[in-house]
């Protein structure tokens, strides 16, 4: 049985890893965190240390037994480039992303550079979509790395989005996610921040997904952008 997921843009999540450590500004209200803390308070076995990075032999083959085709984001509870992970475990992860060929994985990374060391050693089928997070300037950097991958779908998530991100060439992007921060101590995003992204984007021919406004409450703002919800998702040849 998989798990199915409330995130806007997925169906469901798959996490071989849980925990991570926080990298950049966009970690600084990590959602995963708080969440593992909750989950270990809760006696779950698979948080028992917590937020401290594990991996998870047990589930690692759970794809190949969802008969039912989804969108599946890969660790969505740490970084499957994250720096203490493996070079094997890394790979053996991508192997069952190859054989379960009926999905679509979502694998999102804030370590870019990690990634980039890999990228000649993984199989990039058509199935996996690879994308980056960009929170603000300082990591825009992650889209170039991004581009000098082998992946067929490359997307990047803005989210959350900080501040506006200048000069964005988005050429060769297939998808764009943005949204802004949410939960506790939320930072405000502003609407011309994700104009000039949502310009790129049409610029470049990338899909655009808008997953919402945040805030402390975030249902209160929604995901309405310019009169309506952006679903849009890549085309796939």
């Amino acid at each position: 049985m998989s798990y199915n997921s409330s995130i806007e843009w997925t169906d469901a999540t798959w996490n071989p890893l849980t925990g991570c450590n926080k990298i950049s500004e966009g970690c600084r209200y990590c959602y995963a965190e708080k969440l593992s803390i909750r989950l270990q308070a809760m006696k779950s076995k698979k948080y028992q240390k917590g937020f401290e990075l594990c991996m998870h032999d047990e589930v690692l083959n759970d794809p190949l037994c969802w008969k039912k085709p989804k969108n599946i984001f890969v660790n969505s509870m740490s970084d499957t480039f994250h720096e203490n992970v493996p070079d094997s475990f890394i790979l053996r992860m991508f192997d069952v992303m190859n054989r379960s060929i009926h999905h679509k994985f979502q694998v999102l990374t804030k370590r870019s550079s990690r990634l980039l060391m890999l990228n000649k050693l993984i199989n990039w089928t058509d199935n996996i979509w690879l994308g980056v997070t960009v929170e603000n300037n300082e990591t825009k950097y992650r889209i170039d790395d991004l581009k000098a991958t082998s992946a067929k779908i490359k997307f990047i998530s803005f989210e959350p989005l900080l501040s506006n991100i200048n000069d964005i060439n988005l050429n060769g992007i297939n998808w764009i996610i943005v949204g802004g921060e949410s939960g506790p101590g939320a930072r405000e995003m502003e609407e011309k921040w994700v104009d000039n992204i949502y310009s790129a984007s049409k610029l470049s021919s990338s899909s655009f997904f808008f997953k919402q406004w945040g805030g402390v409450n975030r249902k209160i703002k929604g995901r309405i952008y310019h009169g309506r919800e952006y679903n849009e998702y890549p085309s796939i040849k």
